[in-house]
């Protein structure tokens, strides 16, 4: 009997590698895209259970495939009729949310989403085959430096964590290299999607300071306000850089 199918839609590739590593060890086969185009390629195949979709990906609208989704007449739908679409962005408007609402999206999960949200957003999405993911472990960790990101967004399992940054790492590399090169061609929506996903990874990370500013620089591009969004650039590069290095990794 073959796995249930989740389809994951992030551009963000840290993002993908939490969700990976949270459900590493549940019974499913975890398919994922990093585009609207590569996830129409993957809706090809075999139906699935769960389509996890970010809202703001590099070739549209992730709002536009949950709603076709939600279209039986739509030829991209019909394998996936039985599908819990579950839109999953960070600072959803109140707007946004009732676009989603009448789109028939089932269910908003927030970024940065914990290990126990996506433990329930897949038992919901699996509640009708009778499986349902284990619950997380519950290690103290309140002696760690993160204890309090490890326990509220990797249901306390230091080991989650570590290898969740360990991961991240070389990403943060890459993604000041990004930056660089968007700054280069003043790509200002470029630099707004590096910020609006290192909001919520740093968040997760519990690098609150760090956050705060990737969410700064975020808002200023999207209010158009290119001088003052590539004013933040060199002290989020700087950041960037700084977590890259495990030998400087530590708490904004």
């Amino acid at each position: 009997m073959s796995l249930p199918r989740v389809l994951l839609v992030e551009d963000d590739a840290s993002i993908r590698r939490f969700v990976a590593l949270a459900l590493e060890d549940e019974a499913i086969d975890l398919v994922q895209a990093a585009s609207l185009a590569q996830a129409a390629s993957a809706l090809q195949g075999a139906p699935f259970a769960l389509v996890l979709c970010d809202l703001m990906l590099p070739d549209g609208s992730g709002l536009d495939l949950l709603r076709e989704l939600g279209q039986p007449s739509a030829a991209l739908a019909a394998p996936h009729a039985a599908a819990r679409r579950v839109a999953f962005s960070a600072g959803v408007s109140a707007a946004m949310r009732q676009q989603l609402q009448q789109a028939g999206v089932h269910e908003v999960l927030d970024k940065p989403a914990s290990l126990i949200d996506l433990l329930a957003c897949l038992a919901r999405a699996l509640a009708t085959a009778g499986a349902a993911p284990a619950a997380p472990g519950t290690a103290a960790s309140a002696e760690l430096p993160d204890a309090q990101a490890v326990q509220a967004f990797f249901g306390g399992d230091q080991g989650l964590y570590d290898a969740y940054l360990a991961q991240c790492r070389p990403q943060f590399a890459r993604d000041a290299a990004a930056g660089d090169q968007a700054q280069q061609q003043s790509d200002l929506p470029a630099l707004r999607r590096l910020a609006h996903s290192l909001k919520s990874v740093w968040r997760c990370l519990g690098f609150d300071a760090d956050s705060g500013l990737a969410a700064q620089v975020e808002d200023c591009a999207a209010r158009q306000q290119a001088d003052a969004a590539w004013a933040h650039w060199p002290t989020l590069r700087a950041r960037l850089l700084s977590h890259a290095q495990p030998s400087t990794e530590g708490r904004a």
